[in-house]
């Protein structure tokens, strides 16, 4: 399978550094955003831009153009919302009656799922723990997954929680009082392993498979957050025993790690690089 041309859906804070990493490794790259703002700094840095929104029937710029491309890389996370958690499906499945009606035959597509599909099972969870939405925390997602596996020709990638650069854990709890959940293993994958990991399975598809994409390292959420506000000056919050242990679920990478042999340049959450 030779694939030169990448179709991002949805360049946004992973979408739009990756679309430079694949075009920086030579492949064409079309990426779609919602706002007509982004549309001339795609232009700039080389990307082939459409404005395209799901609503969930698909509005906007040619798509029948978007999806003539050898590789799909779909990448539009859930905003449930006011729409409910049946919108994501009916998103991914416009998508999917898209490449029918269209008769565009895409050889792979790359879909951005998430961990949060597992629930807390106070265990290791890994790909097969979650095959149904019955055994779901987010039924919607396992919907999601199996109308892209339901094409044939495609790979789920369920994603821990993106981090690094601007994205820092910390912030977001500084100078907060009692925190319950600080002895809760962390599920995190730093986003330039992300983008790496999604180049590596366009060098080396794997159709039909599941692959959970975090670092192999958990470490608890409270010596992550202690380490970011040590590290940049936030006020450390503070943290209280709960009245019961608090539920936890550690994601599993093996499978990804013995499929592609993927060398995690930040496998540690607590040594992220973030730009503050």
């Amino acid at each position: 399978m030779k694939i030169e041309t990448v179709s991002i859906l949805g360049c946004g804070w992973l979408g739009f550094p990756l679309a430079e990493r694949l075009l920086d490794s030579g492949y064409v790259v079309k990426g779609s955003t919602t706002s007509k703002e982004k549309l001339p700094i795609f232009w700039k840095r080389g990307i082939k831009p459409y404005e395209l929104r799901l609503t969930p029937t698909p509005e906007g710029d040619d798509l029948a153009d978007f999806l003539d491309t050898d590789a799909l890389i779909i990448n539009i996370p859930p905003k449930a919302g006011q729409q409910g958690d049946v919108f994501h499906p009916q998103q991914i499945r416009a998508v999917a009656d898209a490449l029918r009606q269209t008769g565009a035959k895409i050889p792979y597509i790359l879909y951005v799922s998430s961990t949060s599909i597992y629930p807390d099972l106070n265990r290791v969870v890994v790909e097969d723990d979650v095959m149904t939405p019955d055994q779901s925390l987010s039924p919607a997602f396992v919907e999601a997954e199996q109308t892209v596996l339901g094409l044939g020709h495609s790979t789920v990638l369920r994603f821990g929680g993106l981090l690094g650069y601007n994205r820092i854990p910390g912030r977001y709890v500084a100078g907060k009082q009692g925190l319950t959940t600080g002895s809760v293993p962390v599920n995190y994958i730093h986003r330039d392993d992300g983008i790496q990991i999604i180049t590596a399975f366009l060098n080396n598809p794997q159709l039909g498979q599941i692959f959970n994409v975090v670092a192999p390292e958990h470490p608890t959420r409270e010596a992550v957050y202690r380490q970011n506000c040590a590290d940049f000056g936030y006020e450390t919050p503070t943290f209280a025993e709960p009245s019961e242990p608090a539920p936890y679920k550690i994601v599993s990478p093996e499978k990804l790690i013995k499929t592609i042999g993927y060398p995690f340049q930040y496998a540690d959450p607590l040594a992220f690089y973030y730009t503050p």
